[in-house]
Order: structure tokens, then C-alpha cells, then sequence
């Protein structure tokens, strides 16, 4: 039976959102281990704003931008590494591997994925999972799980007081 959190938050500016990430990447940090954080939602959501909070508090001190047109930018943060990947133009999954996916997942680092939806199918086993929906009045609204691992789910939740 898979699991499926209906937690919810909403955002109302572009500060919380990066808040939001912020205190996200935090626990990321504090957590040690490598890990995948999937961003899914439509042009506008948010999903580069949410990966420069969470870069903020995982620990990065450089300026974040969405790697559109490399696909992957890369992050030094003490003695790991933040992989940050926007698959927007890849055509199919399998794309993936040609920018050396398989290394990045097995390297110890943070991979952070923005269209995480364009390879769902190519993701890990466990990963943090972040939707993004854009309401007409600026209004973001984010759902948060962890797939693949319950007890870490209900951690990074009570962690980001994510009970709304």
C-alpha cells in the first residue's frame, strides 16, 4: 500500500516560499544522509524560489538559478555537495542519465530536481516530494511527503511544522 500525505501549506509571497525552503533545507543539512527532493508544478509555481530557500538552509551561500539550459548546477556546502537539476527540456526519462545522473544519486550529496515529474519513473526509491499549484491571487499552495518512508515523513514534517 503506498502512502499518500495530504499535507498542505500555502504561501503567500515570494519570501515565504523561499521561507519555507529555507527551513526545509535546514533539516535536509541536519539530516546527514543523501537524499532526492523531487519539485513538481507548473511554470511560475514557485519551484526555483523553493530551491533557493531550501539551498539557503541546506547551506549554500552562492546566488541559486534554475539550471534550465545545463540541466545541473553544482553546489560545495562544507564536505558535500547539492546537485541541482532542472529537467524541463529533456524529451524522455532515460535523457537523465546522459548528464551523469547515476553518479549524482550515488555520490552522498543532496540532489534537488525541479520537473522532478518529466522522470518520476527514473526517480529513487525514497525522495522528498514537493507540489507546487499556483492560485490566482499569488497564493502557492505546497504539498509535502517523503516517499518510500513513513517514519522519516512524519520527522521532516513535525520538523517544518508542516501541520496545516
Amino acid at each position: 500500500m503506498k502512502h499518500k500525505a495530504q499535507v498542505q501549506l500555502e504561501t503567500h509571497t515570494v519570501e515565504d516560499t523561499q521561507q519555507f525552503g529555507q527551513t526545509l533545507g535546514k533539516w535536509v543539512q541536519q539530516n546527514g544522509e543523501p537524499l532526492c527532493i523531487a519539485l513538481i508544478g507548473d511554470l511560475g509555481t514557485g519551484k526555483t524560489h523553493l530551491s533557493q530557500g531550501i539551498a539557503k538552509g541546506f547551506g549554500v551561500t552562492e546566488e541559486i538559478t534554475s539550471p534550465t539550459f545545463a540541466i545541473m548546477n553544482t553546489y560545495d556546502v562544507n564536505r558535500t555537495h547539492l546537485y541541482h537539476f532542472d529537467v524541463y527540456r529533456l524529451s524522455e526519462a532515460e535523457e537523465i542519465y546522459e548528464v551523469g545522473y547515476e553518479d549524482y544519486l550515488n555520490s552522498g550529496g543532496i540532489i534537488l530536481i525541479e520537473w522532478a515529474d518529466i522522470i518520476k519513473s527514473e526517480l529513487p526509491k525514497e525522495y522528498i516530494e514537493i507540489k507546487l499549484f499556483y492560485h490566482e491571487d499569488e497564493t502557492r499552495e505546497v504539498e509535502l511527503r517523503y516517499v518510500g518512508n513513513p517514519a522519516k515523513e512524519k520527522e521532516m514534517l513535525k520538523y517544518v511544522d508542516f501541520s496545516n
